[in-house]
Formats: C-alpha cells, sequence, structure tokens
C-alpha cells in the first residue's frame, strides 16, 4: 500500500508525493489486467496500450495474467463485462497478516 504525504494549510491541504510504506513497495506499472475485449478477454499490463495477449475465455486470460503477476510480483485485477473490478489478487511484497 501507498501513502499520501498531505500537509494541511488551514482550510486548504496539500498532496505533496505518493511514497511507499515501510516494507512495501508501489505495484502499479506492473499490475497485469484481465479486461473484456472485442475477441474475448485481453490481458494487459497497467497503462499499457496495447494487449499482452487475448484469449477466448476469461479463464485463460487470467491463467496467463496470473502467471506474469507471480512473476513479476505485481497484482492481478480482473474486470467483469461491465469494466468494474470484481476481483483482485497480490503475488507483491504485502504485509502478512493484513492491516485492518
Amino acid at each position: 500500500m501507498s501513502s499520501l504525504l498531505t500537509i494541511a494549510l488551514g482550510p486548504l491541504s496539500v498532496v505533496l508525493r505518493e511514497f511507499p510504506r515501510q516494507g512495501t513497495s508501489l505495484m502499479t506499472s506492473r499490475n497485469q489486467h484481465v479486461v473484456p475485449h472485442a475477441n474475448g478477454w485481453a490481458v494487459k499490463s497497467a497503462g499499457g496500450q496495447k494487449a499482452t495477449a487475448v484469449y477466448e475465455t476469461q479463464s485463460a486470460a487470467i491463467a496467463r495474467a496470473r502467471e506474469i503477476a507471480r512473476n513479476q510480483e505485481s497484482e492481478l485485477l480482473i474486470h467483469g463485462r461491465n469494466g468494474q473490478i470484481r476481483e483482485r489478487d497480490s503475488y507483491g511484497n504485502d504485509d502478512f497478516p493484513p492491516r485492518g
């Protein structure tokens, strides 16, 4: 998880920058998304314009995205047909047990 450094200036607050919490890393750039595609389901890297791969079934796309996420120690985000994230799994440097 990441945190924001916020400074309160009276009624205003300013966010200076994002930084990782101690013992964690920011994993946003390598996250793998499984998203709907015209030809089935696509695996895309976060921020990527093109699909890494396209599969006929969501389960095939999830299997490939999970393999990539494990290899890169990043997150897997699975989107539903409506585009909303319906499931996520992390293979990175997480706190265990989870906080909260």
